[in-house]
C-alpha cells in the first residue's frame, strides 16, 4: 500500500463515501499479511517508496505463487528475481498478466504503468556473458519507473566500443558497470565520467576468477573515487540503488 491509496482512502471517509469501519478494514492488513509460510510486508512502500520484492531462489513454486496473489488482490506491481520457468508456468496460472524475462529470469506483473524518468541510467557490460546480470538491473529499475539505456559487451578487451558509446553514457544519471574476469571496466569508465558508478562483479571467468571474488576485490579496491560495489551476480540490487539515486 502506497501513499496515494492511503490518501484515497483518507479522502474517502472525508468525504462520507467510505465508512470508519470499512476504512479500518482495508488498513486491517497495512504492516504485513501473514501467509503461514510468508509474512507481505505492506508497510514497505509507504516506508522506502518501492513495495517488497519477491525473491524465488529457494521458494517452491507454490510459495511463490500464493505470495504474488495476494500482491496481486492489492494492484500493487510485482517483481520476483532469480525465478525459473518452471515457476513462472505456476504463476501464470493464476496471473495470466504476469511476464517472464529468460535473460534476467524475473517474473513481473504491472498494474500500474510508473511515470518513466526523464533522466537514464546506463547499464554497461563488459562481456555478453554477463548480460543477464545487467537485465535482472535493468528490469528491476525499469519496473520501478526508470528510463534505462543498455551499452552491453563495452569491455576493456576491445576499448574503443566503450568510446564510440561514451557521449551517450555520460549523459546519464547514473551508471551501472557489470563485469567479470577481472573487473576492471568500473575503474576505466569512473576515470572518464562525473556520475556515480555502481560496480556489479559477476561470477564470469576462469578458475582464479574464483566466481567472481576476483572481480569483486578489484572493483572494492578500485583507485577511483564515486565507485560503489554491490554483491557478486547482484543486478537486482544495483537496479534498485540506481533508481533511487536516479529519482533524487
Amino acid at each position: 500500500m502506497n501513499k496515494e491509496a492511503i490518501k484515497k482512502i483518507l479522502d474517502s471517509v472525508s468525504k462520507g463515501s467510505l465508512t470508519v469501519e470499512d476504512a479500518l478494514e482495508q488498513l486491517k492488513t497495512l504492516p504485513y499479511k501473514d501467509l503461514g509460510h510468508t509474512k507481505v510486508d505492506n508497510h514497505r512502500e509507504l516506508r522506502r517508496g518501492y513495495p517488497e520484492v519477491v525473491f524465488c531462489e529457494g521458494k517452491t513454486a507454490g510459495q511463490i505463487r500464493t505470495i504474488m496473489e495476494y500482491m496481486a488482490s492489492k494492484k500493487v506491481n510485482i517483481l520476483g528475481t532469480r525465478a525459473n520457468p518452471e515457476k513462472y508456468e505456476a504463476v501464470k496460472k493464476s496471473l495470466p498478466e504476469a511476464r517472464y524475462n529468460e535473460l534476467a529470469k524475473t517474473i513481473t506483473v504491472e498494474f500500474e504503468k510508473k511515470k518513466t524518468t526523464k533522466t537514464y541510467i546506463a547499464i554497461l557490460t563488459a562481456g555478453t556473458s554477463d548480460i543477464p546480470v545487467a537485465e535482472e538491473a535493468a528490469v528491476t529499475a525499469e519496473i520501478f519507473g526508470n528510463r534505462v539505456e543498455r551499452f552491453f559487451d563495452v569491455g576493456v578487451a576491445g576499448i574503443h566500443r566503450l568510446y564510440d558509446n561514451l557521449e551517450r553514457i555520460r549523459q546519464a544519471k547514473v551508471i551501472v558497470v557489470i563485469a567479470g574476469m577481472e573487473g576492471a571496466l568500473p575503474s576505466i569508465v569512473g576515470g572518464l565520467v562525473d556520475k556515480p558508478i555502481i560496480a556489479v562483479p559477476t561470477s564470469i571467468g576462469y578458475g582464479a576468477n574464483f566466481k567472481g571474488l576476483s572481480a569483486l576485490l578489484g572493483m572494492l579496491t578500485s583507485c577511483v573515487a564515486g565507485v560503489a560495489v554491490v554483491n557478486i551476480d547482484n543486478g537486482f540490487g544495483a537496479g534498485y540503488l540506481a533508481s533511487m539515486i536516479n529519482k533524487l
